[in-house]
């Protein structure tokens, strides 16, 4: 079974992404590309396109539930690290829930993940 991450893309048209400015400063060690923020006050930064009442991160490329893909995935914000899908690590998420039902997508459901990967890793999907 495909990871559903790779074709969902939901969480990152539902919320703010927004996290302390120091995350795109490559002087402080910095990685998500400033280019892509807006200044939300002194001290944080957002996603930009995310900081709307209908949010949508300028790095999500695809289409919502067919094939999304973050096209900054290895430089992506701590806030989207953390982020994580529903049965990761045999958790649910009612982030993951939230986000998938405002896009009419269904829950996921326990057991589409094993091998919780390490960190900055992307999950490992269930193999049937």
């Amino acid at each position: 079974m495909e990871n559903p991450c790779l074709r969902c893309g939901a969480c990152c048209s539902t919320f703010r992404v927004s996290f302390y400015w120091t995350e795109a400063e490559p002087f402080l060690g910095g990685v998500v590309p400033e280019a892509l923020t807006e200044k939300i006050n002194q001290n944080c930064l957002a996603m930009q396109g995310t900081n709307q009442p209908t949010p949508r991160c300028i790095a999500l490329n695809g289409a919502i539930g067919t094939q999304a893909v973050c096209s900054i995935y290895a430089n992506r914000p701590s806030v989207c690290r953390e982020l994580q899908p529903a049965w990761f690590n045999h958790e649910p998420s009612l982030q993951c829930d939230k986000a998938r039902a405002r896009h009419g997508l269904p829950p996921l459901q326990p057991g589409w993940f094993v091998d919780p990967p390490g960190p900055g890793d992307a999950p490992k999907p269930r193999v049937a």
